[in-house]
């Protein structure tokens, strides 16, 4: 098995900058702390999977790869200004972000465009700073196709919105009462709670009070683990629609077994595809069955290296402005099939699937 070197001090990235001819040193942000600490270990794992497979293929424009990780669930500008001073010290030549988008936008405004930076998860949308290229799913492609399955199949008309207080929940929420009263639905109540602070008891009375029969959440990690745990153990039982919960989630919640808990994302493990497949071959091959699970947050981890490598060899190097102009019509293939790179984003299929105890059944795609 090829190790992977992960410097996992961001000291020590600064005082064993790479000489020229050597390591790639590459950014891993990802938190390691916080509401959704709990993402790290399958996110890390993944990536690790992507630099093992690279670097035996010959590496990044001939170079090997290694991984530079910081806590990224620390305050957004504690990290962007981390990330900049290693890229202002040569000690890191990109940025692959697996984290919560004010943390994203932070370090955008930080980096000022210095080096490449791709940007995993889902997220809001309307990202167009140079060198910046996003995997993630967008509200048009994730939102509103698993909310008009929701309207139909569900008759869920009067919705309640609850996320945690940040960029991408908002942006979320005004995307969707948009999308909800096109299909003739409306919004009956709307929550932000900071992360960390969530006590559920007030949100579950709001939701029986307004009469809710449909629940959007845009909680996060731990928050979201928690509000799901609650809901289950209530008498509530609307259709709950999460845009962010994938199978660790779902494992921090203790599972579901009320059949209308839902979740929209570009990947799940169970997705019989051949990337799919063999995605989780090669994952379990390398790190055995009882490794952490797989999701759709490391699985865009493990794109986001490649897409980083893919995007490099074909401009011939790291600088930005190079990437960018030869971005449009790069691929690759991960375990969510092939994706192609148009302004610096990708589309792809997009699942709705509904929690069955501790696994994910997926019913639809887009």
């Amino acid at each position: 098995m090829d190790e992977v070197r992960v410097v996992a001090d961001p000291l020590e990235a600064r005082l064993l900058a790479p000489e020229p001819g050597g390591a790639v040193r590459v950014a891993l942000a990802v938190p390691t702390s916080g509401t959704l600490g709990m993402m790290a270990p399958a996110v890390l794992n993944c990536a690790r999977l992507a630099v093992a497979e690279l670097n035996a293929a010959g590496g990044l424009l001939g170079r090997p790869i290694e991984l530079v990780l910081l806590d990224a669930g620390r305050h957004p500008q504690t990290v962007a200004a981390e990330l900049a001073e290693l890229a202002r010290a040569g000690a890191i030549a990109a940025v692959v972000g697996t984290h919560a988008s004010d943390v994203r936008v932070a370090t955008v405004t930080a980096l000022q465009g210095r080096i490449p930076y791709v940007f995993t998860p889902p997220y809001e949308g309307g990202e167009h700073a140079p060198g910046v290229y996003l995997l993630g799913e967008t509200p048009a492609r994730q939102l509103r196709p698993a909310l008009d399955w929701l309207v139909r199949h569900r008759r869920a008309r009067r919705w309640a919105l609850v996320g945690n207080d940040y960029v991408w929940p908002r942006m979320l929420h005004h995307a969707a009462v948009a999308y909800l009263r096109a299909a003739g639905a409306q919004v009956v109540a709307a929550r932000y709670l900071p992360f960390g602070a969530l006590d559920p008891a007030p949100l579950l009375d709001l939701i029986a009070k307004r009469r809710a029969d449909a629940v959007l959440l845009t909680l996060v990690g731990s928050d979201l683990a928690a509000f799901n745990r609650a809901y289950g153990e209530s008498p509530l039982r609307s259709p709950r629609l999460c845009a962010a919960l994938e199978e660790n989630g779902l494992l921090a919640t203790g599972g579901d077994a009320t059949g209308e808990l839902y979740a929209t994302m570009g990947y799940f493990g169970n997705v019989a595809t051949d990337a799919g497949l063999a995605f989780v071959e090669r994952y379990t091959h390398r790190y055995g069955w009882q490794a952490p699970v797989l999701n759709g947050h490391a699985e865009a981890c493990y794109d986001g290296v490649r897409l980083l490598h893919a995007l490099a060899s074909r401009a011939g190097s790291l600088n930005p402005a190079a990437m960018d102009a030869t971005a449009d019509g790069t691929t690759i293939t991960g375990g969510r099939g092939r994706v192609t790179v148009t302004s610096r984003h990708v589309d792809q299929p997009v699942y709705l699937a509904r929690a069955d105890g501790l696994d994910f059944d997926v019913i639809d795609s887009f």
